[in-house]
């Protein structure tokens, strides 16, 4: 059973991986590897995800009022018609469809060979590069205001690769963002907004199991922690991509990267 000193731990790698581009799965199956300590497992990825959504629903949450509101109008009128909340809810929605497609067939693979640390290195360089060669390379002349149904579309069948430990929802959408020309920050906010049904449908999912972990307080400070930290993780990044490239994730990731690739010779020696 996890104390309480990984559940806080964890949930820090939660609350930031989920938000920052740099792969929470990666960071929750890699710690407790090299620390040997025991396993937390899915479920407990997936009750950490709990805090994260709490930590969307906050920061968000003026903004899906007015989506939910958005969403009602747009029943009555023609797409044509459509303002721009109207369109951007739609945009999610569609969006989210690839993510629980691939998440619905693929899920008994994510409690096996993608949570090897040999892959989960090699999709945290890879993916890595990929967000470098994004953000140098990509326009970034468009806001989130100006997103096609393509752009959405794009940015969603990108997110159908998050389930893979190492290539960081957020990273894998902004990375897909950055591709079809949105700036820095309205391809983070789009990748936040596109990360709430996704994150939610993989907590609704996983509710039973969780729920029948039975009441462990470690588990519930683990929530708390990764609300917290992931509340604080969109705020910072959104004012520092205001200013910044995404060039210190990328540093981060290869470092982290090669960090893995050495545990893997030195266990492999030992």
């Amino acid at each position: 059973m996890i104390n309480l000193f990984h559940s806080i731990i964890l949930g820090v790698v939660q609350g930031l991986g989920e938000f920052l581009p740099i792969s929470s799965s990666a960071h929750l199956v890699i710690l407790p590897w090299l620390a040997d300590f025991p396993t937390p497992g899915l479920t407990f990825d997936i009750a950490l995800h709990f805090g994260t959504l709490i930590a969307l629903l906050a920061y968000f949450f003026r903004d899906w009022i007015q989506l939910a509101k958005a969403f009602f109008t747009s029943c009555t009128k023609s797409p044509k018609n459509y303002s721009t909340n109207e369109k951007l809810i739609w945009f999610i929605i569609l969006g989210s469809i690839p993510a629980a497609i691939v998440g619905l067939t693929v899920e008994s693979y994510a409690e096996t060979i993608f949570r090897n640390p040999l892959w989960i290195g090699i999709n945290m360089a890879g993916f890595g590069l990929l967000l470098f060669a994004a953000d140098h390379w990509g326009k970034k002349n468009k806001s989130v205001p100006e997103l096609t149904l393509m752009d959405a579309i794009w940015i969603g069948l990108a997110q159908s690769l998050a389930l893979i430990p190492g290539t960081s929802r957020s990273g894998v959408t902004i990375t897909a963002g950055l591709a079809r020309r949105l700036d820095r920050t309205s391809a983070a906010r789009f990748s936040f907004l596109l990360s709430m049904p996704a994150v939610a449908g993989a907590a609704l999912l996983k509710a039973k199991d969780f729920f029948g972990m039975g009441y462990n307080l470690n588990v519930w400070i683990g929530i708390a922690v990764s609300a917290v930290v992931g509340y604080l993780a969109i705020k910072y990044m959104l004012y520092f991509l205001r200013t910044y490239s995404y060039t210190v994730y990328v540093v981060y990731r290869l470092l982290f990267a090669a960090m893995v690739f050495l545990a893997i010779w030195v266990k492999g020696r030992g």
